[in-house]
């Protein structure tokens, strides 16, 4: 019986020692994937969210007037735009990316400057809206062509010596092919910009890339380049009625086309007045965010109405899980704005919620108006009717 025990103890031990022989030496593999406390940490890593977020900041339009440049006229001879942005400075500097409606082309002097109804301007104002933080420029509306290819051209240069980024308006058909790009804390943004027309100028035969116009097989074709390659494009319209406080039927029905197609924000201009904003459900399960009009940021025109514009805020946040990337549209802000300038003198764009009975007679009554037209159709939409006097000297 002793003999058949230690017998059987010799296999066991052999068997044992040729198993152990023939195992692979793979132990820190095996310890990583087999030891809990590594496996706690991998999992953890994977299912923790990296969350990114950037702050977009728009503005309306920009509306050079003749007596505008001439305010801004300096002693040597040159033009200075900068102190009429000054007050709103740090809530365009503040924002990750700052986009403006640059409604007359920067041709310069050497083609002449020139005003209502065919505007050209000084290259200094893209200068000051470079001071001011200004990143993207769009360039499609009513008067791009006004003073022809040449300002174009002119502009477009001056834009690439700022490092501004441009889109609407091109100088060849290979320059409006590219889509235009920008990367801010690991989110991908595109930009495309379109109008409804140029003023009855027509576009000069072979040179459709001198301006996008609105056509939907064409902004279709962008839209799905641009969704491929970024994580949220933005699309910038020219559109609607002159002068009406709400958008009509036309724009309605292409911002429900580019909320369809996936576009996450839409940021109408042309009408020279405030329009609302709204949240439009997409089929994919998000929302478009949809500002119809933005106003006039700076110009000279009359009335209460037409010298008011904004200043957009809303943040994008991408929310990475994995393989699972979310984005979402949080805190839309609105910062009502006023083109103070008494006797066409002194242009300086106010913050509304700043100004005094004397800079605006019934400066309440129009914000609590506004306020009911920008809150129309989202009613949280942060509306800012007061300033802090920390804010308003930071």
């Amino acid at each position: 019986m002793k003999k058949i025990t230690i017998i059987v103890f010799i296999i066991i031990g052999i068997f044992g020692i040729i198993f152990i022989t023939y195992q692979p030496n793979n132990s820190e593999r095996y310890v990583y994937h087999h030891t809990t406390k590594e496996l706690y940490y991998v999992n953890k890593e994977q299912l923790l969210p990296k969350i990114s977020t950037v702050k977009i900041a728009a503005i309306g339009d920009i509306l050079i007037h003749n007596v505008v440049y001439y305010d801004a006229k300096t002693a040597d001879g040159g033009y200075d735009f900068r102190p009429m942005f000054e007050p709103v400075k740090h809530y365009l500097e503040s924002a990750d990316i700052t986009i403006a409606n640059q409604e007359t082309m920067i041709g310069g002097t050497d083609i002449g400057l020139s005003s209502y109804p065919r505007f050209n301007s000084p290259f200094e104002v893209g200068d000051a809206l470079k001071y001011v933080g200004v990143d993207v420029v769009t360039l499609a509306n009513n008067h791009t062509l006004d003073r022809g290819e040449v300002a174009i051209k002119n502009a477009i240069n001056h834009w690439n010596a700022l490092d501004i980024t441009y889109t609407g308006a091109y100088i060849s058909k290979e320059d409006s092919q590219q889509i235009r790009y920008m990367n801010k804390n690991d989110i991908k943004f595109s930009f495309l910009s379109y109008t409804y027309g140029t003023n009855g100028i027509p576009v000069p035969k072979g040179k459709d890339y001198l301006v996008n116009l609105i056509n939907k097989d064409k902004m279709k074709k962008d839209i799905n380049e641009a969704k491929q390659n970024s994580d949220v494009t933005i699309v910038s319209m020219h559109f609607g009625n002159e002068y009406e406080l709400m958008p009509n039927n036309y724009q309605i029905d292409l911002a429900e086309f580019l909320a369809k197609e996936g576009v996450d924000i839409v940021i109408g201009h042309h009408p020279h007045v405030l329009q609302p904003v709204q949240w439009i459900n997409r089929p994919d399960g998000k929302k478009t965010f949809v500002a119809y009009s933005l106003g006039n940021f700076i110009s000279a025109m009359y009335g209460v109405d037409q010298l008011v514009g904004g200043i957009l805020q809303i943040d994008v946040e991408k929310k990475v899980v994995g393989k699972k990337i979310d984005i979402s549209l949080k805190e839309p802000t609105f910062i009502p704005t006023y083109t103070h300038a008494p006797g066409f003198k002194n242009f300086r764009i106010l913050p509304m919620a700043s100004l005094t009975n004397e800079q605006l007679q019934n400066v309440d009554e129009h914000l609590n108006r506004y306020k009911d037209l920008m809150t129309n159709w989202v009613a949280d939409i942060n509306y800012i009717d007061k300033i802090s006097t920390t804010s308003s000297t930071e």
